[in-house]
């Protein structure tokens, strides 16, 4: 049996070539579909339809968040290739393009033609603007102002701040070579500076009094890396926990990044970051403002993740009843991480009824209609408080924190234990089939 390794780097000129090899072109779908931001056992099923449609007899893969290693049998041969991956995005657009491929390809389908449907794929430019997806995530800040209890000069504060950090940030992406980690803490230094700004000038024209930690937290919170961190929560209960373990660790260094330069201003400002007041409203109105927010901020994220319009509304129209829904059973006494985990069961089983007849990925009308129930408010409470020596009042936040995102995670599994069908291919993990060692 003949055993041949191979290695390319993302910046080879060979791996910038279509590939024309059939192993090289399944390796290279895996890696626009990860670098796309697709969970990993997704990847590693359509993946292994391709694989079977392509001829090959057995396929063992192995994933890292910037790479892939793929060993294929076919007759007496063996082959193993590996290939790096550039830093992760989300583009839901791309995910679902690729799903559909994996499922269209015909068996005997030549390589080479499916190397051109990934390269088509891989260079279509984003489907909205740079003012476009700036527009949705200040609308996205805002409504995560009003939600966390900021009254109007806040949602309108943090809705600019979110706008131009989003707008700083899609430059930098796309015009430089500065660290992932840095132009996330820059942006948040950006976001919560106008924010910070637009509050001070108010107050001294005797505008409003404001509750700054509703308003200076949710200005940076479309950095909050929630499609990712669902991913591998789902990746970890599909036993991908390579995969899982190192998106969690990327997350966390992105949140940490964005919070050390929310801290920044947080101390040249003097802000107190401490629980808010709640907003008193009528109880018709507070109804209607919320439910607005709610699809505001599933809108805003959706078009964030580059989801098709379709979706974009239709993900709105789900944040809107599954968010209304777990702030109601919370409002009726039920404690937040119970009425999360309801919310987030609900978004599981509708998106799993939705996704196939807006054709569109499951995981891209989940995230965008669950992100809105993520607790960023306590995530950054927890390091900004303890950071200024609050520390009990940091582990409430922490405690909180940890409580309502384990609800979310645990929701969302059980919709898709609950609602998954038995693939219709055969996945080869790594347990099954041999490995070779590079």
């Amino acid at each position: 049996m003949a055993s041949v390794t191979q290695s390319l780097g993302a910046g080879d000129e060979t791996a910038r070539a279509v590939p024309s090899d059939p192993l090289e072109v399944l390796l290279w779908f895996g890696c626009v579909t990860l670098n796309a931001g697709g969970p990993a056992f997704r990847v590693r099923e359509w993946m292994g339809e391709l694989a079977r449609k392509m001829g090959f007899s057995a396929l063992s893969v192995s994933f890292t968040l910037n790479g892939i290693i793929a060993s294929v049998h076919r007759g007496s041969e063996r082959v193993t290739l590996m290939r790096e991956i550039e830093p992760p995005g989300v583009n839901s657009w791309k995910i679902g393009e690729l799903e559909k491929l994996a499922q269209a390809v015909r068996p005997g389908q030549s390589p080479k033609d499916i190397a051109l449907k990934i390269s088509k794929i891989e260079a279509t430019p984003p489907r909205y603007s740079v003012g476009q997806t700036a527009a949705a995530m200040g609308a996205a800040c805002g409504a995560f102002a009003f939600l966390n209890g900021g009254g109007g000069l806040e949602v309108v504060a943090a809705g600019i701040g979110g706008a131009g950090g989003q707008c700083l940030r899609s430059l930098l992406l796309s015009r430089s070579q500065i660290n992932h980690f840095g132009i996330t803490a820059l942006c948040a230094i950006a976001a919560s500076g106008i924010y910070a700004l637009i509050v001070i000038v108010s107050m001294h024209t005797g505008f409003s009094n404001a509750r700054h930690t509703a308003g200076l937290i949710s200005s940076v919170l479309f950095l909050l890396p929630g499609f990712p961190l669902v991913a591998a929560l789902l990746d970890l209960l599909k036993y991908q926990t390579l995969v899982a373990v190192t998106r969690f660790a990327h997350s966390a260094m992105i949140l940490l990044a964005a919070i050390f330069g929310l801290s920044l201003v947080v101390a040249v400002i003097g802000f107190d970051v401490s629980a808010p007041p709640t907003l008193e409203l009528s109880e018709p109105l507070k109804l209607l403002l919320r439910a607005f927010a709610s699809f505001a901020g599933g809108c805003g994220f959706a078009i964030l993740y580059n989801s098709s319009s379709r979706a974009v509304f239709a993900v709105g129209l789900l944040a809107l009843g599954a968010n209304e829904f777990r702030l109601a059973l919370h409002d009726a006494g039920m404690m937040l991480a119970t009425a999360t985990f309801l919310g987030a069961l609900a978004v599981g089983l509708v998106a799993s009824i939705a996704h196939r007849r807006l054709k569109e990925p499951r995981i891209a009308i989940t995230v965008p209609g669950t992100i809105i129930m993520v607790p960023g408010l306590y995530a950054v409470e927890m390091i900004v408080l303890f950071n200024q020596g609050h520390t009990l009042d940091s582990l409430q936040a922490a405690a909180s924190f940890t409580f309502v995102i384990g609800g979310m995670a645990i929701g969302l599994a059980v919709a898709r234990l609950m609602s998954e069908r038995v693939p219709g291919i055969i996945s080869h993990s790594s347990r099954d089939q041999p490995t070779s060692r590079l």
